[in-house]
């Protein structure tokens, strides 16, 4: 019998084409399920904090009808001035930036 000698193995020192392929494959499958996610999650997390500072400010709105007997005014400058309403300032929306304003007959925010 003839025995042949193998080669001694080489320790390898980095990921062959095939394996760098297959991750970077993995990842952007990752990216393509996850992205959209997170788009529409923010936009839903707007949608909502719009909501809840219409509602807040509805809320301020009547308040203030009670307290001082008339309506604020349309561009709620003098509800937005009074610190015992909105200490921290009048809310804008956070889906484009825009200030709130009432609606004069309804005395709803728009």
């Amino acid at each position: 019998m003839i025995y042949r000698r193998s080669r001694p193995t080489a320790k390898r020192r980095g990921f062959s084409l095939l394996e760098l392929l297959a991750v970077v494959t993995i990842l952007g499958i990752i990216a393509v399920v996850v992205v959209p996610r997170i788009s529409i999650s923010t936009a839903t997390a707007k949608a909502k904090a719009d909501a809840q500072n219409r509602l807040e400010i509805n809320l301020a709105v009547e308040r203030w009808y009670f307290e001082k007997g008339t309506w604020p005014a349309d561009n709620l400058s003098d509800i937005g001035a009074d610190a015992t309403f909105f200490p921290q300032a009048l809310p804008t929306n956070p889906t484009n930036g825009a200030a709130y304003t009432l609606d004069s007959t309804t005395h709803r925010v728009n």
